[in-house]
């Protein structure tokens, strides 16, 4: 047997983009942010289509990025930032805090791309970035793509003949 396989399509076009971003760190996050807007121009993404929220650090991504989201504006949301470690217990709790975006996609439905470098130094942050090698900001922007192609085709499938809207009627 070989199963059906669902994979979202690498196509931005039709789609409405957030991209809320920490300007701690800036002159790394803003090699994210180019990387993101490059990589969904890439796929098709229109000027109009992408939005750029700047917020103070990674700390209030989520706060952002969940206001954002109940707005029902945007497909998809990519959060973006960098933590990197210093010498208290700052970086664990900005770098959890800045991983309950993850939240923000199963509270409202729209998901939210992990852009966040966390890193142990600051020469892992620069790689991380772009600015030496892959940048963390276009592969969460291809992501967000993927996603939202295949949420939409997810959706879709509830309007098709002989789809069961729940396998399971009993469960709640």
């Amino acid at each position: 047997m070989k199963p059906k396989i669902h994979r979202g399509r690498l196509s931005a076009e039709g789609f409405r983009f957030a991209v809320v971003a920490s300007r701690w760190n800036d002159f790394l996050t803003s090699k994210l942010i180019d990387g993101a807007v490059e990589g969904l121009e890439s796929l098709g993404a229109s000027e109009d289509s992408v939005e750029v929220f700047m917020v103070p650090g990674s700390f209030e991504l989520p706060s952002v990025a969940q206001k954002i989201a109940e707005g029902g504006e945007f497909d998809a949301i990519i959060a973006l930032g960098v933590v990197i470690r210093g010498e208290t217990a700052h970086f664990d709790y900005v770098a959890g805090e800045a991983a309950k975006v993850g939240q923000v996609s199963l509270d409202t439905g729209v998901p939210v791309m992990f852009g966040v470098v966390t890193a142990e130094t600051l020469e892992q942050a620069i790689n991380r970035c772009g600015v030496k090698a892959g940048n963390k900001g276009y592969e969460a922007a291809l992501s967000a793509v993927e996603i939202a192609n295949l949420y939409r085709e997810i959706e879709s499938r509830k309007q098709e003949p002989g789809v069961k809207e729940k396998a399971f009627p009993h469960v709640v």
